[in-house]
């Protein structure tokens, strides 16, 4: 008999693992191939429980894949710039590469303990500049293909971070996705990635992304944003109101309503309000509210919730469809960034708009009546009505008929109504307004000032101008000697950012922003393809073959920044001629939060279980299968330290199981042996377990797959207790503790490979052997046990054959000792039989 000690077995196979290359793997076109990934980890310290169940979920996906015959690609890396290694090492006096390479070998460390079956030939850190070079030259490539543009633009600032932020990374109420600080506007000339070039077809793809979660495909097509509508063109008006040649275009997804158009409407930003207001009355009160508006985000000022601020420019526009003269307005909510930052005030017709002219006073003509609403008979296009005569509280509804619209009164007004697609026209053949397709979604904003990132390969020259760093000369290294425990950045770094020009040869200054570390996760999934090729980011053919990645699993937080990134950076790289396909992901599982008394862990919030104290008593077995039984891995779970001492008891009785029977059969010469009834049982218990365990894993249900197990487990032990020792089926158990010990390989590596080389004397990996077979006939019963019912309360058992007649199962239900005693006195008037569930004694 040998005893379960985890902390002795499960070092031991982790070195032998590793040193025998159990895990490392190349190109087989004779095999079916999976890739399987977790999100790479940033190195922020030591793992936690969440990081445990997320890695153990591939670990267990991974190793059932290798176990059912696939080549199976099983990587890790490390995240590893980014400002978090910057602030810790201002806190601790160290160097962001100190702090940062030191997390990376600690969490390195623990992943081995934890027993994962990583490919470490491949792993990747993005802070090294074998790594970096190629995320520059994919951004000279994308340069070159006119998708990197430098601009001057309102960008969002955070400034607890010192540095710019993309639209996606501010949340919330307008706060710093990282250290949730208020986000400001500041006009910075800025670095962009144009994945607007891609919103259409980004959108059109999610319909192919069918094994992702429906969630995360709506949160990026909410965020990519495609909306059908018209450009309409009014006509700037001088100071004195009369009509000039000076155009302003806006977008609107409802041309239909422009009869309703009572006012106006700029975005504080945006670059016409300076000029009409400059040395005016109206100047003072204007510039308070683009004042204002620069001190927001954009998430607080579109806000619903919000109220609406603005101020009159004195200024006016003409209406194209009906000659009216509008007022020109600024208003808080109207947002640069969506449509040309224009927009025509609709009060009738939007929520917002029909706010703000409530607040200023401002008139909101009806022109789109509900059916059936009673100003529908009065409003035959004669009669001119505002809100204000019928006291309405809200907008009026989005789809009706219009009203007071001139030649379109009566039309059926709507999205894609009549009425929108005649107005259009109507415009159209005037030269004022033609149909347009507009998306929410805005370049990518990658630059960023601060030190700990991938230095953007360009060089300002005063006579060339922007010149791309030549491809020989990558990769742009990241000075070491930077001290920012001084806030020092690459643009205090004269060693770093004086240069020569590439093209001249003259004076020239290197860029000093770096990269949004956004870019560095946009492509790593296709450097571990290839990882240590040092002539270009990955060999195609090599990404040909694992490519895509078949089972991507992480977080739902990264359903639109990392996600849609890679999207796009895989698109870029396919029309590179780099790749043959056109998504990165096909599959995808957003796995739950691990929450500590419902708080999710954080180091910030300091409640985060470290897993080393547990898995120091319990080992690194127990701890995974724990923290996967604990709740199907797409729900959050609240962590709790009860379970894990059961399911430690748990693996005990599964490693005696074995232990057990291998000391019982080993020297044991079987007999062939017909199987009776407790044997047929087994095998019908065992087979059933097989296919559910099995089944569960592929559908991610874990927990079930595990309670499949101890089926198992209960089963071979009832067997045992039930079958004196000299009468078992010696063969049975010894299969029943193989294949056990098979199932339990991809939840408890460690504990199923010492059981299969040192107690069951196997030879070869237990991760190298095929996931075990079932007879599908054993799961088909020769018999069935039925309760007998009298008057509806059950009274007896009755165990027959599963074919039996009708006849036999009644003449035998009514022959049961205690049917008899409760018929006693009784007339059985009806006997009704459910094959295989019931049989029903009706008497009176």
């Amino acid at each position: 008999m040998t005893k379960y000690d985890p902390l002795a077995i499960e070092p031991k196979w982790q070195e032998t693992w590793e040193r025998d290359g159990l895990h490392h793997v190349t190109e087989d076109s004779a095999r079916p191939k999976k890739y399987v990934l977790e999100m790479f980890p940033y190195p922020s310290g030591d793992i936690h429980m969440g990081h445990v169940r997320n890695y153990t979920i591939g670990d267990v996906v991974a190793r059932h894949a290798t176990m059912r015959g696939f080549n199976v690609l099983h990587p890790i890396g490390w995240d590893a710039f980014g400002l978090p290694a910057e602030n810790a090492a201002i806190k601790s006096g160290s160097h962001p590469a100190t702090w940062t390479y030191a997390n990376i070998e600690t969490q390195a460390a623990s992943f081995r303990r934890m027993g994962f079956s990583y490919d470490w030939d491949r792993a990747v850190r993005t802070c090294d500049p074998e790594y970096y070079r190629w995320g520059q030259w994919i951004f000279l490539k994308a340069w070159e293909r006119g998708l990197v543009e430098r601009r001057s633009s309102p960008v969002n600032w955070c400034p607890s971070c010192k540095t710019v932020l993309a639209n996606e990374q501010v949340i919330g109420d307008g706060v710093c996705w990282r250290c949730k600080s208020k986000v400001e506007k500041r006009e910075l000339e800025q670095w962009y990635l144009k994945i607007t070039e891609y919103s259409q077809e980004l959108l059109d793809d999610l319909d192919d992304l069918t094994g992702w979660p429906e969630r995360v495909k709506a949160m990026q097509a909410n965020w990519i944003g495609r909306s059908e509508g018209a450009d309409v063109v009014f006509m700037l008006c001088d100071a004195d109101g009369e009509p000039t040649d000076e155009r302003i275009t806006v977008f609107t997804t409802r041309p239909d309503t422009l009869f309703g158009c009572s006012f106006f409407l700029l975005a504080p930003e945006h670059p016409l309000v300076s000029r009409l207001v400059a040395g005016t009355e109206y100047e003072a009160e204007v510039m308070k509210v683009v004042a204002k508006a620069a001190s927001e985000s954009a998430v607080e000022r579109a806000g619903g919730e919000k109220e609406k601020t603005g101020a009159f420019t004195g200024r006016f526009v003409v209406n194209p469809v009906n000659g009216a003269k509008v007022p020109v307005w600024v208003a808080d909510y109207v947002l640069m960034d969506y449509g040309t930052g224009a927009v025509m005030a609709v009060p009738c017709g939007d929520q917002r708009d029909f706010e703000f002219a409530r607040k200023y006073h401002l008139p909101i003509p009806p022109v789109v009546l509900a059916d059936g609403d009673p100003l529908l008979p009065s409003l035959g296009g004669v009669k001119e009505l505002v809100l204000e005569d019928v006291e309405w509280e809200v907008a009026c509804p989005a789809e009706g008929t219009l009203v007071q619209s001139g030649r379109f009164t009566g039309m059926r007004g709507g999205k894609k109504s009549e009425a929108m697609h005649a107005v259009t026209d109507w415009l159209g053949e005037r030269g004022l307004g033609e149909e347009s397709v507009n998306f929410r979604l805005r370049d990518w904003l990658i630059s960023r000032q601060r030190y700990w990132g991938n230095p953007i390969p360009a060089v300002h020259c005063p006579t060339c101008g922007l010149v791309p760093v030549p491809e020989d000369q990558l990769p742009v290294v990241l000075p070491m000697d930077v001290d920012v425990t001084k806030g020092e950045t690459l643009a205090d770094h004269p060693e770093f950012y004086e240069t020569m020009c590439p093209k001249c040869g003259g004076a020239a200054r290197r860029e000093t922003d770096t990269m949004d570390t956004f870019t560095c996760s946009s492509w790593y999934y296709l450097r571990y393809c290839d990882a240590r090729n040092d002539s270009a980011p990955f060999d195609p053919a090599k990404a040909g073959y694992w490519m895509p990645v078949d089972q991507y699993i992480g977080g739902i937080e990264h359903a639109i920044l990392h996600l849609l990134y890679s999207r796009f950076f895989t698109k870029v790289l396919r029309d590179l001629g780099l790749l043959e396909f056109d998504e990165p992901f096909t599959n995808l599982l957003t796995q739950g939060m691990v929450k500590l008394d419902g708080a999710t862990m954080s180091k910030s919030r300091g409640n985060v279980v470290a897993p080393e104290d547990m898995i120091a008593k319990y080992g690194a077995d127990a701890l995974r299968v724990y923290i996967l039984f604990m709740a199907p891995p797409d729900k959050d779970l609240d962590w709790s330290y009860e379970g894990l001492d059961g399911m430690w008891r748990f693996l005990n009785r599964a490693w005696r199981l074995v232990d057990e029977t291998a000391e019982e059969t080993s020297n044991v010469l079987d007999a062939v042996r017909m199987p009776g009834p407790v044997e047929k049982a087994l095998r019908r218990a065992v087979a059933a377990s097989v296919a559910k365990c099995g089944d569960d894993i592929e559908r991610f249900q874990f927990n079930t797959a595990i309670s499949a197990l101890m089926e198992y487990v209960n089963a071979a032990y009832d067997y045992r207790r039930d079958v004196p020792a000299d009468e078992r089926d010696h063969a049975l158990m010894r299969s029943v503790a193989r294949d056990l010990t098979l199932m339990l390989a991809p939840f408890a590596p460690h504990m199923a490979e010492e059981l299969w080389h040192e107690v069951l004397g196997e030879s070869g990996s237990v991760h190298r052997t095929p996931w075990p077979e079932f007879d599908p006939a054993a799961l088909v019963a020769d018999e069935v046990e039925l309760p007998v019912q009298v008057n509806g309360k059950v009274r007896d058992r009755l165990t027959v054959a599963v074919d039996a007649a009708e006849s036999d199962i009644v003449a035998a239900a009514l022959a049961l000792p205690n049917v008899v005693v409760h018929l006693e006195g009784k007339t059985v008037r009806k006997v009704v039989v459910i094959p295989g569930k019931l049989v029903s004694v009706v008497a009176g």
